[in-house]
C-alpha cells in the first residue's frame, strides 16, 4: 500500500556520505567516483535546507528543465558539502500532504509552511533567464526561524558555464548564511563531482519525461555521455524495477557504488528483485547486511519497518519462522498506520497453524485499512478455520456491507501452507527521508559540527531528539523531550503533535486528541487535522473524523489522504459493531 506515513520523520537521521555498504554484486574495494574530501566531515553543518525548483523568468518554455536543474544542482552541491537536505522526492511527498500539485507556483508564506512542516531551518528557491546562449540565475535565502530573507545572490554568464556559474551561487548562498564560512570558492569547487552539461541535461529530461520509453532513452544517453556517474543508471534501475524488469533493473543496480547516497535505495531494491525472482537467500543476504550496516551507522540505531517486512519474508520462504515472526512484530509496532506488517504476520502465523495469533494480527491489519477487502478476506477464513463460525458470519455481515456482495476476493488455498505464501505483501520502496540527512552529533562527528548542533535553537533541537528517540521505539526518551520543548515554549504545535502520536501509540487516544486539539489551536494545518481523524476512527466516532477531513479538504483541497478517508466514510456504513 503506498501512503506517505508521518512515522518517517520520527526515525533518526542519517547522513551517506564516507559510509561503505558492502553487499552481493558489489566488487571487493569498490570505491565511489564522487569527489572525495577529509575536510567533509570537519565542515559546519548549517541546518537543514529544503530546495525549490527555480522558476523560468520568461526563458523559452523547451528551458524549462533548467528550472528543475538548478533544484538538483543545488541539492547535490550543498550534499557535496557535508550540508543536510532534503531530497526532490521529499519536497513532492510533503507538498502532496499539503494537498498542492507537484508543478504549483508557490508563494514564500506557502514555502514556510512546508519547510516548518518538514522541520527545516532554510528555504532556497529562485528564477532563470535565459535566450539559449547565456543565462542569468538569481537566488535567495529564507531563514525559517526566526523568519528572515536573506540578501538575494545573481550570477550571469554563457549557458554552457551554468555547472561552474551554479557552484558559484550556492558556496555564495553558503556565506550568506554564514559570513564565516570556512571554504574558499576554490575549495568548495573542489568537492564538487564534474559533470557534463549535456549528460546532466539529458539526466533532467529523462527525470522529466513523462513516458518510460522517453524517459529510459535519455537515461541512457545521459549514462553514454557520463559512465561513471551513478545518478543516471540509478534512475534507470527505478525506472525498469517498476516495470518489474528485474533482470535489466539488477544490471543497472549494480553500478550504484556503495558508497552514493543512493545505495541504500538501489540495495533495498535489489533484495527486493531477489524476492520476486524467488531467490529468497540472495534476498535474506542483501536485507540483513543492509539492516546490519544501517544500525551501525544510524545515531539511535533505528529499525526502518521496510527491511524488516522484507527480511521477514525472505526467512520465512525458507523455513524460517522464528526468525522470521519477531522481524515482522517489530515493523508492525513501528508503523501503527501500515496494514501489510501485520496482514504479512497473520500469513505466517497461520502458515504455522496459529488460529488465535493470526486472526488477531488480520483483525489488526483491517482496523488500519478497512478498506482492504483482502484483510477481510483472510480474517473471515481464519476464523472459519478456528471454529468460530458465528464471528466469521458477523464479520463476513460486516464485509458485506462495505463491499458489497462481490466485493470480497475469493482465497485460492489448497491446502498446503505454501500456498500463502503468494499473498505476501514485499515493501516495494524504502522511505529515505529520515536517513538522507543527520540532525543528531554522533559520535566522532567533528567539534566545529557539535558546536554548530549546540547552538541549535533549543526546542528544536529537543523536537528532533525527541523523534530519533521515537523512531528508536524509545517511547519513555522521546516523550520526555517533548515534554521539555514544551516546558520550554507551551505554544509549540509540533511538540503537540508528536506527543499525541506517542499517546496513540500506547493506546491512550483521549489523551493523544487532547495533544492534537492543543496543536491545531496553535496552528492549524491540514496534516493535524487528518491525523485527528484516524483517531476518531479508532474510537469510533466517525462523524467527528469526517468533520475533521471536511476541514483539512478547505485547507489543502487536493490532499489525497483526506480526499480517501472521507471516500471511505461516505460508503461505509454502521455495522452496530460487529467486526
Amino acid at each position: 500500500m503506498e501512503k506517505r506515513r508521518q512515522w518517517h520523520r520520527n526515525l533518526c537521521l542519517v547522513f551517506f556520505g564516507g559510509l561503505l555498504f558492502l553487499w552481493p554484486g558489489a566488487a571487493p574495494g569498490r570505491q565511489s567516483t564522487a569527489p572525495v574530501s577529509g575536510r567533509i566531515s570537519s565542515l559546519p553543518q548549517s541546518g537543514v535546507f529544503l530546495v525549490f525548483p527555480f522558476e523560468n523568468a520568461g526563458a523559452s518554455p523547451r528551458l524549462d528543465w533548467i528550472g528543475a536543474g538548478l533544484e538538483e544542482l543545488t541539492i547535490q552541491k550543498l550534499s557535496a558539502a557535508g550540508q543536510q537536505v532534503y531530497s526532490h522526492a521529499d519536497r513532492l511527498d510533503e507538498m502532496d500532504r499539503a494537498g498542492l500539485p507537484p508543478n504549483a507556483k508557490l508563494s514564500r508564506a506557502t514555502m514556510l509552511h512546508i519547510a516548518q512542516d518538514l522541520d527545516a531551518d532554510f528555504v532556497v528557491f529562485g528564477n532563470f533567464g535565459s535566450d539559449g546562449t547565456s543565462l542569468t540565475v538569481n537566488a535567495r535565502v529564507l531563514r525559517v526561524n526566526p523568519v528572515a530573507l536573506l540578501p538575494g545572490v545573481r550570477e550571469s554568464g554563457p549557458l554552457d558555464s551554468m555547472m561552474n556559474l551554479h557552484t558559484r551561487i550556492t558556496w555564495r548562498l553558503l556565506t550568506t548564511i554564514d559570513h564565516n564560512f570556512p571554504l574558499s570558492l576554490a575549495e568548495f569547487s573542489k568537492l564538487q563531482r564534474s559533470i557534463y552539461l549535456g549528460a546532466f541535461e539529458q539526466y533532467i529530461r529523462g527525470l522529466l519525461a513523462g513516458e518510460d520509453d522517453a524517459r529510459i532513452r535519455d537515461l541512457k544517453e545521459a549514462a553514454r555521455l557520463e559512465p561513471n556517474w551513478p545518478d543516471p543508471a540509478f534512475s534507470l534501475g527505478q525506472v525498469y524495477f517498476t516495470r518489474n524488469d528485474c533482470a535489466s533493473a539488477l544490471t543497472w543496480f549494480a553500478r550504484v557504488p556503495p558508497t552514493n547516497e543512493r545505495s541504500v535505495e538501489a540495495i533495498f531494491a535489489t533484495g527486493v528483485c531477489y524476492l520476486r525472482l524467488n531467490q529468497a537467500d540472495k534476498a535474506e543476504k542483501v536485507f540483513s547486511k543492509l539492516q546490519e550496516d544501517l544500525k551501525l551507522n544510524m545515531v539511535s540505531g533505528a529499525d526502518l519497518p521496510e527491511i524488516l517486512n522484507n527480511l521477514a519474508l525472505a526467512l520465512a520462504r525458507q523455513g524460517k519462522f522464528a526468525a522470521a515472526i519477531p522481524s515482522l512484530a517489530r515493523a508492525r509496532d513501528l508503523d501503527p498506520d501500515e496494514d501489510d506488517y501485520p496482514f504479512n504476520l497473520g500469513l505466517l502465523l497461520l502458515q504455522s497453524n496459529d488460529l488465535s495469533a493470526a486472526t488477531a494480527r488480520f483483525r489488526d491489519a483491517m482496523e488500519r485499512e478497512p478498506d482492504n477487502p483482502e484483510d477481510r478476506a483472510f480474517l473471515i477464513h481464519t476464523l472459519e478455520q478456528a471454529g468460530k463460525k458465528e464471528e466469521a458470519s458477523l464479520a463476513r455481515e460486516a464485509a458485506l456491507e462495505v463491499f458489497g456482495s462481490n466485493g470480497l476476493p475469493a482465497l485460492k488455498l489448497d491446502g498446503n501452507p505454501d500456498s500463502l505464501a503468494k499473498y505476501q505483501r514485499v515493501s516495494r520502496e524504502l522511505d529515505t527521508t529520515a536517513l538522507r540527512m543527520q540532525l543528531a552529533t554522533p559520535a566522532g562527528q567533528s567539534a566545529a559540527a557539535a558546536e554548530s548542533a549546540a547552538s541549535m535553537d533549543p526546542v528544536v533541537a529537543r523536537i528532533r531528539r525527541g523523534r530519533q528517540e521515537l523512531g528508536a521505539g524509545r517511547l519513555d526518551s522521546a516523550e520526555g523531550e517533548f515534554r521539555a520543548a514544551l516546558a520550554a515554549d507551551p505554544k509549540n504545535a509540533l511538540a503537540h503533535r508528536e506527543l499525541a502520536d506517542i499517546y496513540r501509540r500506547r493506546g491512550k487516544l483521549d489523551e493523544a486528541v487532547q495533544e492534537l486539539q492543543a496543536s491545531l489551536a496553535m496552528r492549524d494545518s491540514a496534516t493535524g487535522r487528518v491525523m485527528l481523524a484516524r483517531i476518531y476512527l479508532e474510537q469510533k466516532k466517525p462523524e467527528l473524523a469526517r468533520d475533521e477531513l471536511e476541514k483539512a479538504m478547505k485547507l489543502a483541497p487536493n490532499y489525497t489522504e483526506a480526499r480517501q478517508l472521507l471516500e471511505h466514510l461516505g460508503k461505509s456504513k454502521p455495522t452496530g459493531g460487529a467486526q
